[in-house]
């Protein structure tokens, strides 16, 4: 597919356009978009600019507006120009509408009210980087979910992700020739994970981090056959304790965590 000029419109920060976006087009492969993020449009003169701007690069326009003069000047303006404008979210507003029975209210940036929920992933975020990587292993009553497995599983991303969605996440690694923290293993109201891999992916993922650090000497931390010894060691932990395990060998960082937070939904109803 040759590139294409796409254009996002936002009253607001422009978050939820940019995601759904990127939902889409991964369906398409060959797809390259040039991005045009417009945010924070919520004036006749803003929209002004943001129709100049498509007028000099014509392409597609995706917007979510709730003000329906400025979203029907955007429109008319497309349509025009013969430019196709399609608005995000109005399929799944006319459902809600019509089941609840009730109009939305128009204000731009609702999502991003600073109330209590999002004070909430505030703390869960201070929490996630206090408690990263083993530290402050002596108030992990505290969180709602521990990460646990060997270096460069990806607990400290899945962790920052769960902190984004208000879950006070912590993560411990498990480190060869070292005790485990028996503050760990004494938790049984806690919800702890495992997080494992595959040898040969775990072996490239080290490699890789240890050329960023410029350390070409020969460790066992790539080797191969002790990085399958400290997965084998790993699961062993897992298994003696009874924690359930998650491959993250294929899944992303978004991926672990929906798996984490199922985890954590089967806890919680059984």
């Amino acid at each position: 597919m040759a590139k294409f000029h796409l254009h996002l419109v936002s009253d607001a920060t422009g978050e939820t356009l940019s995601a759904v976006a990127k939902a889409a087009l991964v369906q398409f492969e060959g797809a390259e978009p040039v991005e045009h993020l417009w945010t924070m449009i919520r004036t006749r003169a803003q929209v002004n600019r943001v129709v100049e701007g498509v007028r000099e690069s014509p392409g597609l326009v995706l917007f979510t507006m709730v003000d329906h003069q400025l979203r029907a000047m955007l429109e008319e303006e497309c349509r025009q120009h013969r430019i196709v404008c399609v608005s995000a979210l109005d399929p799944v507003m006319h459902a809600l509408a019509s089941y609840l029975g009730a109009e939305a209210d128009a204000r731009p940036g609702r999502q991003h009210v600073m109330d209590a929920e999002y004070f909430h992933r505030i703390d869960a975020m201070h929490y996630c980087l206090a408690h990263d990587d083993g530290q402050g292993v002596d108030h992990l009553r505290e969180a709602e979910v521990i990460l646990v497995g060997v270096s460069r599983t990806s607990k400290t991303p899945t962790c920052i992700y769960l902190a984004n969605r208000g879950i006070k996440a912590a993560n411990v690694p498990v480190v060869p020739g070292l005790p485990f923290p028996d503050a760990l293993t004494s938790l049984e109201e806690t919800l702890i994970v495992g997080l494992t891999t595959s040898a040969d992916r775990l072996v490239q993922i080290r490699r890789n981090r240890l050329l960023t650090l410029n350390e070409r000497s020969e460790t066992d931390y790539a080797d191969i056959a002790a990085v399958k010894d400290e997965l084998v060691h790993a699961r062993r932990l897992f298994t003696r304790h009874g924690w359930p395990v998650i491959d993250v060998t294929r899944r992303s960082i978004e991926e672990t965590a929906a798996a984490v937070m199922n985890q954590m939904a089967r806890r919680q109803a059984g």
